[in-house]
Formats: C-alpha cells, structure tokens, sequence
C-alpha cells in the first residue's frame, strides 16, 4: 500500500499502533488517526477492493492480550475465526459480527477487541467472516448470521450465548436476534451492540452538528455503503433497518455509542425503543468519543471502560 494515494497515512498509524503496545494514547492522538482512516480508508471515493486492502493494513497490528489464541472454523459453511484468552471458559460465547458498512472489514477488524473481551470475561469470541456486499447484497450476510447463530446455539444452551456487533455489525446482530425471536426460536443471553449502524434508511446530513464532529464516518461513506448493501431491498425493512422493527421480546441489551459519532441518534433510539417494549436495556454514552472507540482497547482508556462494561455484561446474563 506504500506509495499508493493516502496509503502513508494510514501506513504511519498502523505503525504508531504495533509501537504502543498496551500503553495507553492520549485521546487526541488517537482521535487524528481516526480522522486518517476515514479521509484515507472510507473514502466512497475508492474501490471497495482498495479500502478493504487499506483497512486491512491499519488492523493488522492490532495488540491482543499475551496468551491469546486465534483458531480458524467453519460454523454451517460461514468461516469464522476464534478468539480465546488464556483462562477462558469453553461453555461462554460471544459471536461478534465486525463493522465496515457492510462492505469492508473483516474478523481482524475485532480482534483486539475480541481478545481483551476474552480475557476480561473469560470466553471465546467467534468473529463471522460473513458475506460483503455489493458482491454480496442483502440478504447474504443476514443469511450468514443466521447460520452462524443455528450452528452455535444448536451445540451450546443458549443462556451460554450472547451475541454482538459493532457498527453495521450491530445492525447484523440485532437483525438476527429480531429474525430468531420471530421463529420462537431460544434466545441468546444477551446482545452488545457497539456504535451500532441500525437504519439505513436515515439521511444522515439531518444532523451537520455530528458530521462536523465526527472524524471517522461521513455521509456520503454511509449512503455508498447503503446503496451496496440493500440493492433493491427496501431500506426501511427492518431486517435490513432493525431500529424499524419491533423490540418486544428482546434479550437484554448492552448498547455502547459515543457522543461525537454519526450513529449516536441509533444508539439512542433503540435504547428508548427497547426500554418501552420491556427489555433490559443498558445504554452507555461516552463524551467526545468517536466511532467504534471501544475497538481500541490497551490504547485508549475510554475503550478499556467500554470492554469492561462488556465484560460485566457478558458474566451477568450467562451467570446460572
């Protein structure tokens, strides 16, 4: 990527991250990389193939946790790979659909947020290598998810299982605990949605206070991203909008957002949904964070709170 438009930026960043290790980065440094990745790497400006392959060089040295191990596996023809931290319990799980829009990304992209989950709660992440659009539309990963979900929960009880997503990963994972609960299938114990992408259907240029101030997402990313995703889908339906369906019978719901993130209004209004229709509802805030922070752990303290809030969640609805 050396040498190719934008490419040293976010070559210098993914360099700063492999040198810090878990030493923490003041949050103003780590708010400039974020910057570079959105003008260098979601850029809707690019290939989709570019910002894969730029995305991919930013995350691939991300830190985990000593004594962290990564295993390849196919759960019902979907690959996945996971995560488990030394100490970790074989009977908890946490599948964890990554973010980029639906259309990049992959399960490197969680990793380190995977690992510490896994230390901090003792359990194994399972990171879905679901299908991209826009070779891949809707419903491919939504079908992806559900098939991960049938594999996982048809091995393990489902009180052991709590599922996750950030970004449009989030939209993914409440799209399929709404698909499941529609089949009166068993429930997973819980769901972490992080900065979570829930309607696709929202002109998101509504709002300039929070495109000003968000540094990692623009409008315009959002709508190409959107446009490849649901094709000819309806943007309202809500297994591809899941904040525009209906959230009575939900498992509980950890929802983490940031106040200076594009997506921050989705966080808000699921939690208020969710709450009226009498789920369990715990919605976190963070001041002056941006998109998927959490997924910084070991850098950036704000993160390292939001891991091990996830931690708590994750210990509390699959405690017996």
């Amino acid at each position: 990527m050396s040498g190719s438009p934008g490419g040293a930026g976010t070559d210098r960043w993914a360099a700063a991250r492999r040198r810090a290790g878990n030493t923490r980065v003041p949050p103003v440094l780590m708010r400039l990389g974020a910057r570079q990745l959105g003008r260098r790497v979601l850029d809707p400006g690019l290939p989709w193939e570019v910002q894969r392959r730029r995305l991919d060089q930013v995350t691939r040295g991300a830190v985990v946790p000593r004594g962290t191990t990564v295993a390849e596996q196919v759960l019902n023809g979907v690959p996945a790979q996971v995560v488990t931290a030394r100490g970790a319990r074989p009977d908890r799980t946490v599948v964890h659909f990554h973010g980029g829009g639906y259309c990049v990304g992959s399960a490197r992209t969680a990793r380190a947020w995977a690992a510490h989950l896994s230390a901090r709660a003792a359990c194994r992440v399972v990171l879905p290598e679901y299908r991209l659009a826009p070779e891949h539309p809707h419903p491919a990963a939504l079908e992806d998810a559900r098939a991960v979900m049938k594999a996982l929960l048809g091995d393990v009880a489902p009180a052991s299982v709590v599922v996750s997503g950030d970004s449009a990963g989030g939209g993914l994972a409440l799209s399929a605990v709404l698909a499941w609960r529609n089949g009166s299938e068993n429930l997973p114990a819980g769901c972490i949605l992080v900065s979570p992408w829930l309607d696709l259907s929202q002109d998101r240029r509504d709002r300039p206070e929070l495109v000003r101030r968000d540094v990692l997402l623009s409008p315009g990313w959002l709508e190409a991203c959107a446009a490849a995703y649901a094709g000819r889908s309806d943007r309202a339906d809500p297994a591809v909008s899941p904040l525009l369906g209906t959230h009575d019978g939900l498992p509980p719901l950890l929802i983490q957002a940031g106040s200076d993130e594009l997506l921050a209004p989705d966080a808000e209004r699921l939690a208020a949904s969710a709450s009226a229709a009498g789920a369990d509802v715990s919605y976190t805030r963070w001041p002056g964070m941006w998109h998927d922070f959490a997924l910084q752990p070991g850098l950036l303290a704000a993160a390292d709170s939001a891991v091990s809030q996830a931690a708590w969640f994750v210990e509390t609805v699959t405690a017996p």
